[in-house]
This record gives C-alpha cells, sequence and structure tokens, in this order.
C-alpha cells in the first residue's frame, strides 16, 4: 500500500513538473515571438525608409545623368538669387525670383518649389519636360537643384514678363494686331514643336496668358512645364487620374470624358482661349461671373456672325488690323470647339494663321455651356506676374 501510494505522488509530481514546464515554454515563446515581431516591424521601417531615400537620390541622378544638366547646390542657389533679394512671381507650388550666373554675370530666372508641397511630380514633371526641348518658342531650362527637400529650377530670364500684362485691361498703351498675330504665330510653333517635333509627345495643359513669357524682343516663349505630360510614341489618347489646368482655358475633356478623350487637342483648347482673350473682346477671367449673363466667346460668335466685325474690337481698325483680327477670331473658335477631333492640330492652326483670310471657314457653333468649377479663393500663380488678379489653377 505505501509503495502504492508512493509511486501515485511521483506520478503526480512527475505531472507537475512537466505542466509547469510546458508553461514556462509557452509564455517563452510568446515573449520571443513579440521579440520577433518588434524586430521584424523596425527592419522594415528602416528598409521602406532607405528605399525611399535611395529613390529620391535615384530620380536626382538619373534626370542628371540624362539630361545632362547643370546640377547646382542649394547654396548656389542661394548666392546666385542674392539670398532670394528679387522676387518675379508666387505661385501655387513656389515662388520664382531673378538671379544672376557667376560665371558670365548672365541673368536668369530661378524658381524654387515649396518644401513638401506633394510627391516631387511637379519638379519631376517640369525638369523631364523642359530638358527635352529646343526650340526658340520654349523658355530654356539652364539647370536645377535637387538637394534633400530643396529642388529648385533654373531657366532663363524673360525681361518683359509675362503676355497677361500685355493685353490687360490695365495696360496704358494696347499692343498693336500685328504684334499679336506675330505672338500667337510663336506661341503655335511651340505648342506644335511640342506635340509633334520633340523624342516623346509633350502636352503642356496649363497653356495661359501668365504661361507664356516674352524675352527682350517680344518673342513668346513657353513656360511652367509643371502640370505637363509626356506621351510615350505620340500616344492620341491618355489617361488622366485628375483634373489639371486653370479655370477658364481647360478643355471641357479634362472635366469629363463624356467630350471625349484627353490628348494634345486639349492645349488646342487652351490656344484658342488665349487667342480669343487676346482680341479684347473681354478679359476671361471673368469667366463663369455672375456680372456677365454671356460666356464671352459665344458673345465673340453671335457678333462676328452677324458681321457686327466693329462690335467685337472696339477700335478703328485698318484693313490689314481687320484681316489679322478675322483670322484670329475664327482660328479661335476653331481651336475651342466642344469635341476634340473637330480642333485642328497646331500645324494645321500654323497654316490658318498664315495663310489667306478667304480660305478659312466660319466653325460650327462651339457647346459654350460648359462644366462649372467651384473656384476656391484666387491665388498668383505664375512665373512673371503682374498686379492683376489671376485664374485659378487646379
Amino acid at each position: 500500500m505505501n509503495e502504492t501510494y508512493a509511486d501515485d505522488n511521483n506520478s503526480n509530481s512527475f505531472f507537475f513538473v512537466v505542466e509547469d514546464y510546458q508553461d514556462v515554454k509557452l509564455k517563452l515563446g510568446l515573449g520571443v515571438s513579440a521579440v520577433l515581431i518588434v524586430v521584424i516591424i523596425i527592419l522594415i521601417m528602416i528598409k521602406v525608409r532607405g528605399k525611399n531615400q535611395r529613390k529620391n537620390d535615384w530620380n536626382a541622378e538619373s534626370i542628371e545623368a540624362v539630361v545632362m544638366l547643370k546640377r547646382y547646390s542649394y547654396a548656389k542657389v542661394k548666392k546666385m538669387t542674392n539670398s532670394f533679394a528679387h522676387v518675379l512671381g508666387k505661385g501655387g507650388f513656389g515662388t520664382v525670383y531673378k538671379g544672376k550666373l557667376s560665371v558670365g554675370g548672365v541673368d536668369v530666372a530661378v524658381k524654387i518649389l515649396k518644401e513638401g508641397k506633394g510627391t516631387g511630380e511637379e519638379f519631376i514633371n517640369e525638369v523631364a519636360s523642359m530638358s527635352r526641348t529646343s526650340h526658340v518658342n520654349i523658355v530654356t531650362l539652364l539647370g536645377f537643384c535637387y538637394e534633400g527637400n530643396k529642388r529648385a529650377i533654373v531657366y532663363e530670364f524673360m525681361p518683359n514678363g509675362s503676355l497677361d500684362k500685355f493685353i490687360s485691361e490695365n495696360m496704358p498703351t494696347k499692343i498693336e494686331w500685328e504684334r499679336l498675330y506675330d505672338i500667337m504665330v510663336g506661341v503655335s510653333r511651340g505648342l506644335e514643336y511640342l506635340h509633334n517635333r520633340c523624342v516623346s509627345r509633350i502636352v503642356h495643359f496649363d497653356i495661359k496668358p501668365q504661361n507664356i513669357l516674352m524675352d527682350k524682343d517680344l518673342c513668346p516663349k513657353i513656360a511652367d512645364f509643371g502640370l505637363a505630360k509626356l506621351c510615350k510614341n505620340k500616344e492620341s489618347v491618355m489617361s488622366m487620374l485628375d483634373a489639371r489646368g486653370t479655370v477658364g482655358y481647360i478643355a471641357p475633356e479634362v472635366f469629363s470624358n463624356n467630350f471625349g478623350g484627353v490628348s494634345h487637342k486639349s492645349d488646342v483648347y487652351s490656344y484658342g482661349m488665349v487667342v480669343l482673350e487676346m482680341i479684347g473682346a473681354k478679359n476671361i477671367e471673368n469667366f463663369g461671373s455672375n456680372n456677365s449673363s454671356m460666356y464671352f466667346p459665344e458673345w465673340i460668335y453671335k457678333d462676328f456672325g452677324r458681321g457686327e466685325i466693329m462690335r467685337i474690337f472696339g477700335d478703328q481698325l485698318t484693313k490689314e488690323e481687320e484681316r489679322i483680327a478675322k483670322k484670329m477670331v475664327l482660328v479661335g473658335l476653331w481651336c475651342i470647339q466642344t469635341n476634340p477631333s473637330d480642333r485642328p492640330p497646331m500645324i494645321k492652326v500654323i497654316e490658318m494663321l498664315e495663310g489667306d483670310l478667304e480660305a478659312l471657314q466660319v466653325p460650327p457653333k462651339p457647346l459654350f455651356s460648359l462644366p462649372t468649377v467651384t473656384v476656391p479663393e484666387t491665388f498668383e500663380d505664375s512665373h512673371e506676374i503682374s498686379s492683376s488678379s489671376k485664374p485659378d489653377r487646379i
């Protein structure tokens, strides 16, 4: 009996020891697992941070390697702008300063992008797009800065600012019709180059007077490629995840695919709106304004169709000026056709501008009831900026 009791007690003790061992083992395993999870999370965070840093470095190095541009340190950018002393303009993505290169003393414009503004896509777009261009009607990119979160673009300085100040109602002396014509021919050639003669087609998506800069001889140059998109194989229609551009100049299809596919014809529409604005019928910045009961291209179309040419232009024109004005009206109305396929490509626009007025037909009446947009508080938004208020980029 004693031995039996002795055996039972030993057996129970053995099971208690086993249970205690298993409990300790379970707790130890849970503890080790928790530590491993924490370590893995830390390693993943370090890897992601390193990957992002390498990605930023790769972007900078790849841009420099591909386009062979001058890369400036932020210290040199600060020096060339005299510590950012002379502001040329402010926009939604940054500020433009006047600068001077240390070699040769050449005046330049330096665009400083706001820190933490987006993912750097605007910077990459602008550098990648402008570096692929070489045309008399495109602003020349001279270099860039990519240092941590400091980003800057250096390009040629345009002493006469942007086109908007020349067509502003506040301008004391109106620009001559012949000069307006030359400017629009120059802009059309610049756009035709972007659309057809670059290695990759470039769609600008923000053509407006504020982004057309004027050199010392009033030669127009297209600027601000922050919203531009490169198109492989000159694809006819591209995908768009968001509306881009400036209210009043945006093509209908950019708002809604019900109007057609987004393509280089969207730039043609914006160009047409600029042309119509330049004839002085009405300031486009009042687009959608409650002060106007009629969308101003509709006003132009109706007056032109009734032959009331002088009502549109308001001044006594010479025969040659009248021919130029009529040609600009017809080209502008063709360019803002609602259906993108009805708009002429820029090569055709050049032919229309340089050809005979008699060869131009009156275009169909466009759909003037365009999508409305709730406009936020306005802000200044271009390189060389005049004192007039600016339409809103979205």
